[in-house]
């Protein structure tokens, strides 16, 4: 039977051998590859790079939207791994047909649609790719491939990131001042700059940016409005608070300690007499999830983990008054929707990956060792006891909630 490609073992791959891989196809780039002439380079279709993590994709959406502008919907294709091509379908912004997906489920069913993610990217004839994977070598060996003359991602110059070769034609350095979107942003715009004068780069980007909406039909509404009353039939129209106690494993440092996720419940329930509380999550964690909900020990305490497709979630964040969250997709899926959302961030900072919705509060103590992961280190960390996570208590967050859900009834 096969096993799926978990993340240490993409990473470890990306490094054993993504790295040589990245040398060789270096020595063959100076060999056979041409020059370009002077100036900007006509481009007529853009492929994106992003495997994994769906929350950045939705921060990609600015630099998605340029791309549209730049060369018609029609002509902007994306690579993504299978199990993250959801956001990309919910945003509705290229044709679902433009979406080449690589699955995970196994080395070999991952080395095989590499390779029909590079032939369809021949096929088509890409002219420029936009590596959004940072530093990692296995996405600058795709864009290589695909034989875009066009080919924009990061470059480490001085050695300041992983080796991953010199299989760029438009190098930028990596701004980590610049929040994510802005980057990615910047990434679509270097198209438009003679590649000899990079990674040297004018652009500034703007200060506010477009968002994704999500908006459900009347029919998912009363989908997800039946969900809640077969799980809990008390709840009726009441309030909703959703809790979201757990992170990917792609970061498990990001959790916050899941007790403080039902002592904060338990709070909320006790000061709102009419308010319900939900407690969402992946079907991978829904057994732990859906024990913290009983841990409340309440009869307005509705356990969601695992009981919803991800769809659902987004119509659910559309009925919900708040979101407690680690920092996960599921801050920036709801960024696509009116509710309010609290995020909580420790091994990264909000300033550089936080949701950028105008109803996104984050909560972040901002302790000495954080934030400890970033592109230059592949995000991994040698702490092994996230004090960061730790150092936000459920005051803060009891505080910041009631503030939010207070001014909400106000208004």
């Amino acid at each position: 039977m096969d096993l799926p490609v978990g993340v240490s073992t993409l990473q470890h791959t990306d490094r054993w051998i993504g790295a040589p891989l990245c040398a060789i196809l270096t020595f063959v780039r100076r060999i056979f590859e041409a020059a370009g002439p002077p100036g900007p380079r006509q481009v007529r279709r853009v492929l994106f790079i992003k495997f994994a993590e769906q929350g950045s994709t939705v921060l990609a959406y600015p630099a998605i939207c340029r791309a549209v502008e730049m060369v018609g919907r029609e002509n902007v294709y994306f690579v993504v791994f299978e199990d993250n091509r959801f956001i990309l379908d919910v945003m509705e912004i290229i044709p679902e047909q433009n979406v080449i997906t690589i699955s995970t489920k196994s080395p070999f069913a991952l080395a095989i649609d590499a390779l029909r993610a590079v032939l369809r990217a021949r096929k088509i004839d890409i002219d420029a790719v936009i590596d959004m994977e940072f530093l990692t070598r296995f996405s600058a060996i795709l864009t290589f491939l695909t034989g875009a003359k066009s080919r924009v991602g990061f470059h480490t110059f001085f050695g300041d990131g992983p080796y991953r070769g010199d299989l760029m034609t438009h190098r930028l350095l990596y701004n980590p001042h610049l929040h994510t979107s802005q980057m990615f942003e910047a990434m679509v715009e270097a198209l438009t700059r003679d590649p000899a004068m990079l990674p040297t780069f004018d652009f500034k980007p703007p200060a506010t940016q477009s968002f994704a909406k999500f908006n459900p039909s009347p029919d998912e509404a009363a989908e997800v409005d039946a969900l809640l009353q077969r799980e809990n039939p008390a709840v009726g129209s009441a309030p909703l608070i959703l809790l979201n106690p757990n992170a990917s494993d792609l970061l498990p440092l990001r959790r916050w300690p899941p007790m403080r996720y039902v002592e904060l419940a338990r709070r909320l329930l006790e000061r709102y007499p009419d308010l319900f509380i939900a407690f969402t999550g992946a079907p991978a964690e829904a057994t732990a999830n859906n024990r913290l909900a009983a841990e409340v020990n309440s009869n307005r305490v509705i356990p969601l983990a695992g009981k919803t497709t991800l769809r659902q979630v987004l119509v659910l964040y559309t009925r919900s008054e708040i979101l407690v969250t680690n920092d996960s997709g599921p801050a920036h899926f709801a960024s696509m929707t009116p509710i309010h959302v609290v995020t909580l961030f420790g091994p990264e900072t909000p300033e550089l990956f936080g949701a950028r919705s105008p109803n996104t509060e984050f909560l972040y103590a901002g302790i000495t060792c954080s934030p400890c992961v970033n592109a230059y280190n592949n995000r991994q960390s040698v702490c092994r006891n996230n004090l960061c996570m730790q150092a936000i208590t459920v005051d803060d967050v009891f505080e910041k909630v009631t503030q939010i859900y207070d001014s909400q009834r106000s208004a």
